[in-house]
């Protein structure tokens, strides 16, 4: 079952996310998280085993240039994760349908993502799932 992710869910959450993006310190993804619960230009949604959160997905509005759109905002998903025992049988598809229908709901008529050059799986999903390549870029920063 997916749901709509709130504030009763962000330990659990929590916990997903750092299985996402586990260089982050938990009271730092807790904090994000309830923030982006609170926020109306967001939403995040549940993968629902029972009472057990099994995966989620990531989604806001964005009205600055996302590469490759023409429109404005632009839904944008920020971060999708399915917990080992669940991947394989379309629950991302299921988490990424969610996101679409939310930001559809807010008038968007494009929806964008990224993953990082090396991420083969995260590419593999998008394009999978009706993304195409917009481009490619390699970022720099120096210590002035």
């Amino acid at each position: 079952m997916i749901r709509r992710a709130e504030a009763a869910d962000l330990d659990q959450l929590t916990a997903l996310t750092l299985a996402l993006w586990p260089d982050c310190a938990y009271e730092e993804r807790w904090n994000d998280m309830a923030d982006l619960l609170a926020s109306s230009e967001a939403a995040v949604f549940l993968l629902m085993d029972g009472e057990n959160a099994a995966g989620f997905a990531q989604c806001q509005l964005r009205h600055d240039y996302v590469e490759g759109t023409e429109s404005s905002p632009v839904g944008y998903l920020e971060g999708i994760y399915v917990a080992e025992p669940y991947r394989g049988k379309g629950c991302a598809r299921e988490l990424l349908k969610a996101c679409e229908r939310w930001a559809a709901s807010w008038g968007c008529t494009e929806f964008a993502s990224d993953c990082e050059l090396h991420n083969t799986d995260s590419l593999a999903f998008h394009l999978k799932a009706g993304f195409t390549e917009a481009n490619r870029i390699i970022c720099f920063t120096k210590k002035l």
